[in-house]
Protein backbone atom coordinates (compact mmCIF):
# COMPACT_ATOMS: atom_id res chain seq x y z
CA UNK A 1 0.00 0.00 0.00
CA UNK A 2 0.80 3.24 -0.79
CA UNK A 3 1.78 5.98 1.88
CA UNK A 4 -1.18 8.41 0.61
CA UNK A 5 -3.55 5.27 0.39
CA UNK A 6 -2.44 4.58 3.82
CA UNK A 7 -2.52 8.33 5.20
CA UNK A 8 -6.31 8.48 3.62
CA UNK A 9 -7.86 5.35 5.12
CA UNK A 10 -6.18 7.02 8.37
CA UNK A 11 -7.76 9.97 8.09
CA UNK A 12 -11.24 8.45 7.21
CA UNK A 13 -10.87 6.32 9.94
CA UNK A 14 -10.43 9.79 12.00
CA UNK A 15 -13.85 11.56 10.64
CA UNK A 16 -15.67 7.90 12.20
CA UNK A 17 -13.89 8.66 14.77
CA UNK A 18 -15.41 12.25 15.39
CA UNK A 19 -18.39 11.28 14.13
CA UNK A 20 -18.66 8.97 17.70
CA UNK A 21 -17.29 12.12 19.67
CA UNK A 22 -19.83 14.65 18.27
CA UNK A 23 -22.49 11.76 18.57
CA UNK A 24 -21.88 10.77 22.52
CA UNK A 25 -21.69 14.10 23.70
CA UNK A 26 -25.07 15.24 21.57
CA UNK A 27 -26.51 12.72 23.78
CA UNK A 28 -25.03 13.65 26.79
CA UNK A 29 -26.52 16.78 26.36
CA UNK A 30 -29.91 15.54 25.71
CA UNK A 31 -29.71 13.66 29.17
CA UNK A 32 -28.11 16.18 31.05
CA UNK A 33 -30.62 17.99 33.81
CA UNK A 34 -31.63 21.96 33.55
CA UNK A 35 -32.70 24.33 30.70
CA UNK A 36 -30.32 26.51 28.96
CA UNK A 37 -33.44 28.83 28.44
CA UNK A 38 -33.01 29.45 32.78
CA UNK A 39 -28.62 30.26 31.85
CA UNK A 40 -29.52 33.22 29.24
CA UNK A 41 -32.89 34.00 30.43
CA UNK A 42 -32.01 33.80 34.00
CA UNK A 43 -35.23 35.44 36.59
CA UNK A 44 -37.30 37.01 34.25
CA UNK A 45 -40.58 35.43 34.02
CA UNK A 46 -41.91 37.05 30.64
CA UNK A 47 -43.02 33.52 29.33
CA UNK A 48 -43.07 34.98 25.92
CA UNK A 49 -39.39 35.97 26.26
CA UNK A 50 -38.16 32.57 27.06
CA UNK A 51 -40.48 30.94 24.16
CA UNK A 52 -38.93 33.64 22.02
CA UNK A 53 -35.02 32.83 23.20
CA UNK A 54 -35.94 28.75 23.22
CA UNK A 55 -37.45 29.05 19.62
CA UNK A 56 -33.72 31.56 18.60
CA UNK A 57 -31.41 28.63 19.86
CA UNK A 58 -34.01 25.84 18.21
CA UNK A 59 -34.51 23.78 21.30
CA UNK A 60 -38.49 24.16 20.40
CA UNK A 61 -37.86 21.39 17.42
CA UNK A 62 -37.19 17.88 18.15
CA UNK A 63 -34.02 15.83 18.83
CA UNK A 64 -33.49 15.07 15.70
CA UNK A 65 -33.60 17.96 14.02
CA UNK A 66 -31.34 19.79 16.37
CA UNK A 67 -29.03 16.83 15.95
CA UNK A 68 -29.14 17.56 12.37
CA UNK A 69 -28.58 21.76 12.60
CA UNK A 70 -25.95 21.20 15.10
CA UNK A 71 -23.56 18.33 12.65
CA UNK A 72 -24.53 21.38 9.84
CA UNK A 73 -23.43 24.40 11.88
CA UNK A 74 -20.19 22.06 12.36
CA UNK A 75 -19.62 21.61 8.67
CA UNK A 76 -19.61 25.22 8.41
CA UNK A 77 -16.90 25.33 11.07
CA UNK A 78 -19.39 26.39 13.82
CA UNK A 79 -19.17 24.67 17.72
CA UNK A 80 -22.00 27.10 18.70
CA UNK A 81 -22.79 29.52 20.97
CA UNK A 82 -21.66 29.90 24.77
CA UNK A 83 -25.00 29.92 26.74
CA UNK A 84 -22.95 31.29 29.86
CA UNK A 85 -20.59 34.16 28.24
CA UNK A 86 -22.91 34.81 25.27
CA UNK A 87 -20.24 34.48 22.50
CA UNK A 88 -18.78 32.17 19.83
CA UNK A 89 -17.75 28.98 21.30
CA UNK A 90 -14.83 29.05 18.25
CA UNK A 91 -13.31 32.47 20.06
CA UNK A 92 -14.01 30.87 23.45
CA UNK A 93 -11.66 27.62 22.32
CA UNK A 94 -9.11 29.55 20.24
CA UNK A 95 -8.31 31.87 23.29
CA UNK A 96 -7.83 29.54 25.91
CA UNK A 97 -6.05 26.60 23.20
CA UNK A 98 -2.80 28.28 23.43
CA UNK A 99 -2.41 27.79 26.79
CA UNK A 100 -3.04 24.19 26.68
CA UNK A 101 -0.71 23.89 23.63
CA UNK A 102 2.17 25.09 25.61
CA UNK A 103 1.62 23.41 28.83
CA UNK A 104 1.73 19.75 26.58
CA UNK A 105 4.23 20.63 24.70
CA UNK A 106 6.45 21.77 28.05
CA UNK A 107 5.63 18.36 29.05
CA UNK A 108 6.56 16.45 26.45
CA UNK A 109 9.97 18.49 26.31
CA UNK A 110 10.31 18.14 30.41
CA UNK A 111 9.13 14.03 29.88
CA UNK A 112 11.64 13.50 26.12
CA UNK A 113 14.92 15.62 27.89
CA UNK A 114 14.79 13.23 31.00
CA UNK A 115 13.64 10.12 29.79
CA UNK A 116 15.47 9.25 27.26
CA UNK A 117 19.02 9.78 28.60
CA UNK A 118 17.72 8.15 31.85
CA UNK A 119 16.00 4.77 29.53
CA UNK A 120 19.54 4.64 27.96
CA UNK A 121 21.95 4.88 30.94
CA UNK A 122 19.58 2.68 32.61
CA UNK A 123 19.67 -0.41 29.93
CA UNK A 124 23.75 -0.11 29.50
CA UNK A 125 23.91 -0.07 33.40
CA UNK A 126 21.90 -3.21 33.84
CA UNK A 127 21.43 -4.21 37.41
CA UNK A 128 24.07 -1.40 38.60
CA UNK A 129 22.68 1.38 41.22
CA UNK A 130 21.92 3.93 38.15
CA UNK A 131 19.52 1.29 36.51
CA UNK A 132 17.61 0.41 40.25
CA UNK A 133 17.80 4.34 40.77
CA UNK A 134 16.00 4.94 37.45
CA UNK A 135 13.64 1.93 37.58
CA UNK A 136 12.68 2.80 41.35
CA UNK A 137 12.31 6.89 40.05
CA UNK A 138 9.81 5.66 37.10
CA UNK A 139 7.47 3.42 39.79
CA UNK A 140 7.16 6.31 41.54
CA UNK A 141 6.45 8.60 39.02
CA UNK A 142 3.72 6.47 37.43
CA UNK A 143 2.20 5.76 40.75
CA UNK A 144 2.13 9.16 41.66
CA UNK A 145 -1.23 10.91 41.52
CA UNK A 146 -1.14 14.38 38.85
CA UNK A 147 -3.08 16.52 42.03
CA UNK A 148 -1.15 15.10 44.96
CA UNK A 149 1.91 16.40 42.82
CA UNK A 150 0.89 19.32 41.73
CA UNK A 151 -0.03 20.26 45.58
CA UNK A 152 3.21 18.89 46.71
CA UNK A 153 5.21 21.18 44.66
CA UNK A 154 3.00 23.88 45.56
CA UNK A 155 3.41 23.94 49.04
CA UNK A 156 7.59 22.90 49.14
CA UNK A 157 8.62 25.41 46.01
CA UNK A 158 6.16 27.66 45.89
CA UNK A 159 4.26 28.27 49.37
CA UNK A 160 7.72 27.09 51.03
CA UNK A 161 10.61 28.09 48.92
CA UNK A 162 8.92 31.15 46.86
CA UNK A 163 10.95 29.41 44.01
CA UNK A 164 7.67 29.89 41.61
CA UNK A 165 4.65 31.20 41.55
CA UNK A 166 1.86 29.28 43.20
CA UNK A 167 -0.92 29.65 39.76
CA UNK A 168 -1.57 31.39 37.09
CA UNK A 169 0.13 32.73 33.84
CA UNK A 170 0.99 36.07 33.60
CA UNK A 171 2.21 36.53 30.48
CA UNK A 172 1.65 33.87 26.71
CA UNK A 173 4.56 32.12 25.26
CA UNK A 174 4.19 34.17 21.88
CA UNK A 175 4.05 37.52 24.36
CA UNK A 176 7.48 36.52 25.42
CA UNK A 177 9.14 35.68 22.45
CA UNK A 178 7.88 39.04 20.38
CA UNK A 179 9.18 40.80 23.54
CA UNK A 180 12.17 39.29 23.09
CA UNK A 181 12.35 40.10 19.20
CA UNK A 182 11.64 43.72 19.78
CA UNK A 183 13.00 44.85 23.04
CA UNK A 184 15.91 42.37 23.21
CA UNK A 185 14.82 41.31 26.35
CA UNK A 186 14.59 37.93 27.63
CA UNK A 187 12.33 39.12 31.10
CA UNK A 188 8.64 38.04 30.07
CA UNK A 189 9.86 34.80 28.46
CA UNK A 190 11.66 33.67 31.62
CA UNK A 191 8.62 35.20 33.73
CA UNK A 192 6.21 32.73 31.28
CA UNK A 193 8.74 29.93 32.40
CA UNK A 194 8.53 30.74 35.93
CA UNK A 195 4.92 30.17 36.01
CA UNK A 196 4.70 27.18 33.49
CA UNK A 197 7.46 24.74 35.23
CA UNK A 198 5.56 23.97 37.53
CA UNK A 199 2.55 23.01 35.75
CA UNK A 200 4.58 20.96 33.43
CA UNK A 201 6.44 19.05 35.81
CA UNK A 202 3.11 17.98 37.67
CA UNK A 203 2.10 16.92 33.74
CA UNK A 204 4.72 15.55 32.32
CA UNK A 205 6.25 13.25 35.30
CA UNK A 206 3.94 10.22 34.51
CA UNK A 207 5.02 10.18 30.98
CA UNK A 208 8.81 10.62 32.14
CA UNK A 209 8.48 7.52 33.70
CA UNK A 210 6.57 5.65 31.00
CA UNK A 211 9.20 6.86 28.37
CA UNK A 212 11.97 5.46 30.73
CA UNK A 213 10.27 2.43 31.09
CA UNK A 214 9.93 2.01 27.33
CA UNK A 215 13.18 3.33 26.09
CA UNK A 216 15.10 0.77 29.13
CA UNK A 217 13.49 -2.06 27.62
CA UNK A 218 13.95 -1.54 23.95
CA UNK A 219 17.64 -0.95 24.38
CA UNK A 220 17.47 -4.05 26.27
CA UNK A 221 16.04 -5.77 23.19
CA UNK A 222 18.25 -4.10 21.04
CA UNK A 223 21.53 -4.82 22.78
CA UNK A 224 20.98 -8.37 22.86
CA UNK A 225 20.64 -8.69 19.20
CA UNK A 226 23.35 -10.33 16.38
CA UNK A 227 23.93 -6.90 14.74
CA UNK A 228 24.85 -5.45 18.22
CA UNK A 229 27.88 -8.02 18.78
CA UNK A 230 28.69 -7.78 14.50
CA UNK A 231 29.01 -3.75 15.18
CA UNK A 232 31.23 -4.58 17.97
CA UNK A 233 33.31 -6.92 16.64
CA UNK A 234 33.98 -4.19 13.63
CA UNK A 235 35.41 -2.13 16.36
CA UNK A 236 32.74 0.80 16.48
CA UNK A 237 33.17 2.59 19.54
CA UNK A 238 29.98 1.60 22.06
CA UNK A 239 29.07 5.08 22.29
CA UNK A 240 28.14 4.93 18.84
CA UNK A 241 26.59 1.53 18.77
CA UNK A 242 24.08 2.64 21.53
CA UNK A 243 23.17 6.17 20.35
CA UNK A 244 23.04 5.56 16.33
CA UNK A 245 22.41 2.08 15.59
CA UNK A 246 20.80 0.53 18.82
CA UNK A 247 18.88 4.02 19.62
CA UNK A 248 17.26 4.33 16.62
CA UNK A 249 15.99 0.95 16.50
CA UNK A 250 14.24 1.85 20.03
CA UNK A 251 12.87 5.10 19.00
CA UNK A 252 9.86 3.38 16.53
CA UNK A 253 7.87 2.34 19.69
CA UNK A 254 8.37 5.53 21.87
CA UNK A 255 7.68 7.87 18.43
CA UNK A 256 4.27 6.28 18.86
CA UNK A 257 3.93 6.78 22.56
CA UNK A 258 4.90 10.29 22.41
CA UNK A 259 2.67 11.53 19.85
CA UNK A 260 -0.06 9.39 21.56
CA UNK A 261 0.13 11.03 24.91
CA UNK A 262 0.66 14.28 22.86
CA UNK A 263 -2.98 14.27 22.37
CA UNK A 264 -3.26 12.37 25.77
CA UNK A 265 -1.73 15.46 27.32
CA UNK A 266 -4.04 17.56 26.16
CA UNK A 267 -7.14 16.02 27.17
CA UNK A 268 -5.82 14.93 30.40
CA UNK A 269 -4.60 18.40 31.50
CA UNK A 270 -8.12 18.91 33.36
CA UNK A 271 -6.52 18.47 36.50
CA UNK A 272 -3.18 20.03 36.56
CA UNK A 273 -4.85 23.12 34.63
CA UNK A 274 -7.00 23.15 37.99
CA UNK A 275 -4.63 22.95 40.39
CA UNK A 276 -2.39 25.59 38.94
CA UNK A 277 -4.82 27.99 37.76
CA UNK A 278 -3.60 27.42 34.08
CA UNK A 279 -5.80 29.20 31.83
CA UNK A 280 -6.25 26.52 29.02
CA UNK A 281 -9.28 24.58 27.91
CA UNK A 282 -9.06 22.29 30.52
CA UNK A 283 -9.72 24.76 33.09
CA UNK A 284 -12.26 26.30 30.69
CA UNK A 285 -14.15 22.56 30.26
CA UNK A 286 -14.58 22.45 34.25
CA UNK A 287 -15.77 25.93 34.72
CA UNK A 288 -18.38 25.22 31.78
CA UNK A 289 -19.32 21.46 32.95
CA UNK A 290 -20.25 23.19 36.45
CA UNK A 291 -22.38 25.76 34.62
CA UNK A 292 -24.37 23.40 32.29
CA UNK A 293 -22.68 25.39 29.12
CA UNK A 294 -22.97 22.50 27.06
CA UNK A 295 -22.27 24.03 23.81
CA UNK A 296 -18.89 25.12 25.30
CA UNK A 297 -18.45 21.61 26.78
CA UNK A 298 -18.99 20.14 23.26
CA UNK A 299 -16.95 22.19 21.42
CA UNK A 300 -13.68 21.40 23.81
CA UNK A 301 -14.00 17.89 23.80
CA UNK A 302 -14.82 18.17 19.91
CA UNK A 303 -11.38 19.84 19.22
CA UNK A 304 -8.88 18.28 21.52
CA UNK A 305 -10.78 15.04 19.89
CA UNK A 306 -9.71 16.67 16.22
CA UNK A 307 -6.29 17.42 17.70
CA UNK A 308 -5.76 13.75 18.97
CA UNK A 309 -6.97 12.52 15.89
CA UNK A 310 -4.36 14.57 14.00
CA UNK A 311 -1.63 13.85 15.66
CA UNK A 312 -2.39 10.10 15.33
CA UNK A 313 -2.33 10.28 11.65
CA UNK A 314 1.11 12.50 11.58
CA UNK A 315 2.23 9.96 14.33
CA UNK A 316 1.23 7.43 11.68
CA UNK A 317 2.91 8.96 8.65
CA UNK A 318 6.45 9.56 10.96
CA UNK A 319 5.55 5.72 11.79
CA UNK A 320 5.58 4.19 7.85
CA UNK A 321 8.41 6.41 6.90
CA UNK A 322 10.39 4.93 10.07
CA UNK A 323 8.92 1.12 9.39
CA UNK A 324 7.44 0.52 5.83
CA UNK A 325 5.77 -2.50 6.94
CA UNK A 326 3.42 -1.05 8.98
CA UNK A 327 1.85 0.12 6.01
CA UNK A 328 0.70 -3.33 4.83
CA UNK A 329 -0.46 -4.71 8.36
Amino acid sequence: MSLAKFLLRRFFQGIFVLWGVVTVMFGLRALSPGDPVNLIAGQVPDQATRDQIRQDLGLDQPMYVQYLDYLGDLLTGSLGYSYNQRRAVNDIVVQHFAATVELAVAATIVAIVIAIPLGVVSATRRNQPADYGATLGSLVGISTPNFWLGLMLILLLAEGAGLFPTSGRSVAFHEGVISLVTTGSPSDLLEWLRYIILPAVTLGTYFTALITRLTRSGMIDELGKPYVAATEAKGLPNVLIRYKHVLRNTLIPIVTVLGLQLGTLMGGAVITEEVFNWPGLGQMFITSLRNGDWPVVQGIVLFIAVAFVVINIFVDALYARLDPQVMDE
